[in-house]
Parts: C-alpha cells; sequence; structure tokens
C-alpha cells in the first residue's frame, strides 16, 4: 500500500488521480485550496487525508506533509498536480498576471517538492510525478507564458531525476494534450485583459480553438489517471510520458523540426570551436 500525496484534489486530473490511487488500494494525502471541496468528493473514506493547501504558502507546504506523515506514517508518491493556465500574447500578458501563473505553476511546485523530498530522500524510496503538459515541449501563439511555466517544470523534472535516481527515487513528468477538465473555464484559464489587433490572426485563432474545444477535448481524464498510476506502479517508469494522441504527434512533430533544423545548421553550428 501507498500514500500519494496530490495536490490540486478536488477536480481535474488530480481528483482522477487520486479516486485511481484509492481503487488499487492506497491511500491518498488530497490537498486542495478548500479542504471541504475534497471532503465533499470522499466524504468519510478512512484512505483519503483532506488538506487546505495554497501550494504558493511554503509554510503551508510543510504543514501538509506533516499532517500527512502524521496520519499515515509516509509518503510515497507525489503528485504535482496543482496549477494554472494563461492564454494570451506575451506582448499582452502583464506584468502582475505573468508572476501568478510562475507562482502557482513553478514557485508552488517548487515549494512543495522540497517539503516532500527529505521524506523520500530519507525512505530511499519514492516517486515524484510533476504533471506538465505538452506545452512544456513545444508551444504556439497564445500559450507562451503557460508554455514558460511547464517548459521549466520539464528541466526541473530531468534535473530531479538525474540527482534522486541514485537514492532510489523515481521523477515522471507527464505531458498531456487536451483532456475534457475544466482547464479551459475561467476558473483555471486566465486571459490577457489586453488585446493587441496585431495578434488576432495568431493568438486570435488560438482563442477560438479554445472556446471551441472547451468540454470537447479528446482526452478522457480518467483514462489518463489509470495511466499515471501504471507509470508509478512500474519497475523502470520514464522521465517523460505523453498522455494522448495529439500530444503524441505534437511531440513527434516537434522532435523531426529540431532534427531538420540541426542538421541544415550544424556545419555552422560547429564551426564556432577553437580550431
Amino acid at each position: 500500500m501507498s500514500v500519494w500525496f496530490v495536490t490540486g484534489a478536488s477536480r481535474g486530473f488530480g481528483l482522477e488521480i487520486a479516486r485511481a490511487a484509492l481503487e488499487r488500494g492506497d491511500q491518498v494525502v488530497a490537498t486542495a485550496r478548500e479542504a471541504s471541496a475534497v471532503e465533499k468528493e470522499f466524504p468519510g473514506n478512512p484512505s483519503v487525508l483532506a488538506v487546505a493547501l495554497d501550494v504558493t504558502d511554503e509554510a503551508a507546504a510543510a504543514a501538509a506533509v506533516g499532517a500527512a506523515l502524521e496520519r499515515f506514517g509516509r509518503v510515497d508518491v507525489l503528485v504535482n498536480n496543482a496549477g494554472r493556465g494563461l492564454l494570451g500574447a506575451v506582448e499582452e500578458s502583464s506584468d502582475a498576471a505573468v508572476r501568478a501563473v510562475f507562482d502557482a505553476n513553478v514557485f508552488g511546485l517548487l515549494s512543495v517538492t522540497r517539503a516532500v523530498l527529505p521524506v523520500l530522500r530519507r525512505q530511499r524510496s519514492g516517486h515524484v510525478v510533476n504533471i506538465s503538459s505538452v506545452g512544456g515541449f513545444t508551444t504556439g501563439p497564445g500559450w507562451g507564458v503557460y508554455g514558460a511555466t511547464k517548459f521549466a517544470v520539464e528541466a526541473l523534472s530531468e534535473a530531479l531525476h538525474g540527482e534522486l535516481a541514485p537514492l532510489g527515487v523515481h521523477v515522471t513528468v507527464v505531458e498531456p494534450g487536451f483532456f475534457r477538465t475544466d482547464f479551459l473555464d475561467s476558473s483555471s484559464l486566465h486571459r490577457a485583459e489586453g488585446q493587441i489587433a496585431d495578434y488576432a490572426v495568431t493568438v486570435g485563432a488560438t482563442r477560438a480553438t479554445a472556446d471551441s474545444r472547451n468540454h470537447a477535448q479528446p482526452g478522457d481524464p480518467a483514462k489518463a489517471a489509470s495511466a499515471i498510476v501504471s507509470v508509478v506502479a512500474s519497475s523502470s517508469p520514464p522521465l517523460r510520458i505523453q498522455l494522448g494522441a495529439d500530444s503524441v504527434a505534437r511531440v513527434e512533430a516537434k522532435l523531426d523540426f529540431v532534427r531538420d533544423e540541426l542538421s541544415r545548421w550544424r556545419e555552422l553550428s560547429v564551426s564556432t570551436d577553437h580550431d
């Protein structure tokens, strides 16, 4: 039996991952800004500890981990799922909006990770699962700031993978495509307030696509949660896992693009070394 610590567990991926972990007989520390939102989903379940947590509050993260240890005695799987989106051209995105999304998606993830890692290192076992996005591997107009936060998550995960592997702790970064959650709702996805006409063709098209796809995304969150549980159960889990056919296609296209561009500019690239 494993103990999962899941952030953003009151809805979306976090809720589905908590459910999937419970279905396999594990215990879950389910955190959200309001503990009551989690308790409503799992009323009276002794295998669930609902904890109020704003991931941007470092002291609260430490307290949540303390509560987890007091209740279950250990933490085996950390799922950094809590976050927010921002849709808008880079130039349209205000400093306050950019900082808010970085606070949640990057600094919040770091606060929770720093709180949990001493437990995993002491145990010499465990798994850190960072929910990124296909937008953390390849991004486009309108998703620049959000993608930048997820690119940061990718870098942090890759470094953690190398740092923690000798200590018996796995790290996996998850790259979902579009899944039928409420991510595209205003409760999760914030939009740049000012719209610049010059970006109507590029970012405007992205806004229209986001509106048309809301609650019509191809991905099934329950299947994604099941896939994540399978990754955690693996004896040799991947550093990266793409979820959804759209994610796989976009990653393959990015790899092809980078490989082609590298080949075309290779001679100039290697010419800069000392003779």
